[in-house]
């Protein structure tokens, strides 16, 4: 897998996104920066490779109770 490197991505000022499990479901909570954040980064990853992806986590861009996550675009 190819992982695109974070530090490329913009971020809208005041972004903010939680990534939870509740009862088997993922759910991606985020307020319009944080939405507008995500749109361009998956927008950029499918104009990448199949195999490449993007990684989430409470390091990198998410509320610090969230869920890791990872997009990975597929063939």
């Amino acid at each position: 897998m190819k992982h695109l490197e974070m530090m490329m991505m913009e971020w809208e000022e005041g972004f903010s996104i939680r990534v939870g499990i509740a009862d088997n479901t993922v759910v991606l909570s985020a307020n319009k920066e944080g939405l507008l954040s995500l749109a361009r980064q998956l927008i950029a990853l499918s104009e990448e490779t199949p195999g490449s992806h993007l990684h989430y986590d409470k390091y990198n861009s998410l509320e610090e109770d969230s869920s890791d996550l990872v997009v990975e675009l597929m063939n």
